[in-house]
């Protein structure tokens, strides 16, 4: 064979593998008749959320409601319990800004011994919102209530209690929440705000019990005992002030004994209406939870957010107890 007639062979080859190269390639790269080109997914919005305890009912429902409402928003909410120790939620936080988070929410069990959580959150530019406790150093936002205006507001409704203001007589038997909580000093020093102006009011001030119910029943039976003479207890919250109103039924005292709580926990409005709980303090956490997550997600979305939040507050005495009331809530909702 000549040598054009082999170059004309070896060119029709050639031609014929560009065509079938060709098909393939159209092929691949062109959709189907009624689909369209995928678009990657935007990504997610995590926010960490690191609780002092999940011992508390309150602190329950708070994160409760921040993950409903996080997930109403389409926002991933992770959760993690500090168990009131410090160390822990250090490293609770560590790892949480491992796994990627855009938001940090952090209950402090310490507001200066969790710095350490507080620079590693600002290392990684990673915005924290604090909640119900603030710590000492500035974060992004504080979502919380004024607790020493809370001790005020129990403060005033055990004076009007116990005779009056100027007229007030009787012992009080206080049940204390952590040891040196922020959320502690302002329900304590609230209260005695009030109280100690009152020269016929004398305070007897129990261990603390971590707003535990089993530790206040504990406390307060070695209390009782040592004082038979108390005409009202005040908690710094009411899973607490149930406790001690266990421990005054078991002894027959209740009809004889008045109870000031915080936190408006529905089965302390039940007892209020009952007959045998005085008042309560409104915090709500469903709302405070809903709050968080809110002020949370807008600072994780890089939006300016106000510096300090507050839920509002309010007392739940014999007078309104009915209004507040839902047999089907943890918690008294604000109004």
């Amino acid at each position: 064979m000549s040598k054009l007639k082999w170059g004309s062979v070896l060119l029709t080859i050639v031609l014929a593998g560009s065509l079938v190269l060709g098909g393939c390639s159209s092929s691949n790269s062109t959709p189907s008749a009624g689909s369209s080109p995928s678009k990657p997914d935007a990504k997610k919005i995590v926010i960490g959320f690191s609780q002092v305890t999940l011992e508390s009912p309150f602190y329950v429902s708070l994160v409760d409601a921040a993950k409903v409402e996080a997930q109403k928003q389409g926002v991933e909410l992770i959760a993690v319990d500090a168990q009131n120790n410090i160390q822990k939620q250090n490293s609770d936080v560590q790892d949480l800004i491992t796994k990627g988070i855009n938001a940090l929410i952090l209950n402090p069990t310490n507001p200066s011994a969790v710095a350490p959580a507080l620079q590693a959150a600002q290392q990684a530019n990673i915005p924290v919102i604090t909640v119900d406790r603030p710590t000492e150093e500035k974060v992004t936002s504080f979502v919380g209530r004024d607790n020493k205006e809370m001790g005020r507001i129990a403060g005033k409704q055990a004076v009007a209690l116990l005779g009056g203001e100027g007229k007030a007589t009787g012992k009080i038997i206080e049940l204390q929440g952590d040891a040196g909580g922020k959320v502690m000093m302002d329900r304590h020093g609230g209260f005695h705000e009030i109280v100690d102006k009152e020269k016929g009011l004398k305070v007897v001030e129990g261990p603390y019990c971590d707003y535990v119910r089993a530790k206040a029943v504990k406390a307060f039976q070695d209390l009782l005992q040592a004082n038979p003479d108390v005409n009202l207890v005040y908690a710094h919250n009411d899973d607490m002030a149930l406790g001690a109103v266990q421990v005054l039924e078991q002894n027959n005292m209740l009809s004889k004994v008045k109870v000031v709580g915080i936190d408006g926990l529905s089965e302390a409005v039940k007892a209020i209406i009952d007959g045998k709980y005085s008042a309560t303090v409104l915090n709500d956490p469903a709302k405070l939870g809903v709050l968080t997550a809110d002020t949370a997600i807008k600072a994780a979305k890089g939006e300016k957010v106000p510096e300090n939040v507050d839920g509002g507050t309010g007392l739940i005495n014999s007078s309104n107890a009915k209004d507040y009331y839902n047999e089907k809530a943890v918690f008294a909702p604000m109004k």
